[in-house]
């Protein structure tokens, strides 16, 4: 009678009642001690024996705690234990296989459909947006190389210094001197360089023309190392054709081959004349030589013009006045070297100040930096806008 009410009660269990009374049935079979049945006068006797996989003190796997052999009594009966052991199996049903947790792959397309939202944000994104994350990874990279901002002006510079007023070719505008025919001038030895640096930015940037990054990361650079606001407008188109490239010779030489007499002065106003520039804006323009170095195998010429290279000062003014210029006859190439010998000057430099026209504009900069810093704001703008049409000024905080 006791077996069939139990198996009565059985039936009306429930499900999860059941999946949980298994769990305990096969956690109670694995960790309970082992049970050793031996016959003695006609009735079964039980005694324990340590679980194999037991620590010598005795201990469970897992656990703090010390279970002595003495105390433990067993008062399963032979045909439940027996029943429990037969059920331990459906246990394994009672947990969530472990990969059921496992996070579901992107399927290609979700991939796809992330890719386009990213594109969609950038599309979104205004002007002022877009330059202004263009200008933290300018930054970032002048943070990693302390040279990088001195070449991005000299970048910025030449890609514009190539405009004519009669023809109307060159300048900044169709962002041509990241053609290697452009950059095999002899006046942009080694901007190639600066060119590859640039190709990460401009992937980054696919909705900024190279024609824009190139005169954009000029005005960065120079703010960014102390000098004047520069005003930038933006829309440059670029040009797709390296046949547009403009002849060589368009840029100023550091030396007409009689020093910085007659013909180096002639040559200066000559380049920067062709461009719609004065005398004033060309002795503004030389200043930014406060900047960078030359590089022997670069330009030829080796040295920096200033002690402080990465600042952007009047500072090249008030040396180039307040020193004494020798010829340094140690140098492959003709230039100048101060007294110490740290610092050069060449040809054309030391020609603004034997120029009557150029000199009192030196000596009007070196004397007040406000003044040259509002003079060179004008003619950067002016240089960086040259050949260019219908550009839009970007709209600054």
């Amino acid at each position: 009678r006791a077996r069939r009410t139990s198996r009565s009660n059985l039936s009306n269990i429930s499900h999860s009642s059941l999946t949980a009374m298994f769990a305990t049935a096969s956690t109670n079979a694995l960790f309970a001690p082992r049970v050793v049945k031996t016959k003695s006068r006609g009735r079964v006797s039980m005694m324990i024996s340590r679980c194999e996989s037991a620590s010598s003190d005795r201990t469970v796997p897992g656990t703090n705690n010390v279970v002595p052999v003495s105390s433990v009594s067993l008062s399963v009966p032979r045909r439940g234990a027996l029943f429990s052991a037969a059920l331990a199996p459906l246990a394994l049903f009672a947990t969530t296989p472990a990969h059921a947790a496992t996070k579901k792959r992107a399927a290609p397309g979700d991939l796809n459909q992330r890719e386009e939202a990213a594109r969609d944000e950038k599309a979104k994104r205004t002007p002022e947006v877009s330059f202004a994350v263009l200008r933290v990874d300018i930054e970032n990279l002048m943070k990693r190389d302390g040279d990088f901002g001195p070449t991005m002006v000299r970048l910025a510079w030449h890609s514009s210094g190539t405009y004519d007023k009669m023809t109307k070719t060159g300048g900044s505008g169709g962002g041509t001197i990241r053609f290697k025919e452009e950059l095999a001038h002899g006046g942009n030895a080694g901007l190639d360089k600066a060119v590859a640096r640039l190709e990460p930015i401009k992937k980054k940037h696919p909705d900024i023309s190279w024609a824009d990054l190139i005169a954009f990361v000029g005005v960065v650079a120079i703010e960014t190392m102390g000098g004047p606001t520069i005003p930038f407008s933006y829309g440059r188109v670029d040009e797709m054709d390296p046949s547009t490239v403009t002849p060589d010779g368009r840029l100023p030489d550091a030396d007409k081959g009689d020093g910085p007499g007659k013909k180096t002065q002639k040559g200066l106003r000559d380049v920067f004349y062709r461009m719609g520039f004065g005398d004033r804006e060309i002795v503004a323009l030389s200043g930014a030589h406060a900047l960078g170095r030359c590089h022997a195998d670069a330009s030829g010429y080796v040295g920096p013009w200033s002690g402080t290279p990465l600042l952007f000062n009047n500072s090249y003014f008030v040396l180039l006045k307040g020193l004494e210029w020798t010829p340094d006859d140690q140098k492959a190439k003709f230039q100048y070297r101060d007294p110490s010998g740290n610092l050069m000057m060449l040809p054309s430099d030391i020609a603004l100040i034997e120029d009557p026209k150029f000199k009192k504009y030196v000596l009007e900069y070196a004397k007040d930096q406000k003044v040259f810093f509002e003079d060179f704001s004008k003619a950067f703008e002016k240089l960086e806008t040259l050949g260019t049409k219908g550009l839009t000024p970007l709209k600054t905080a």
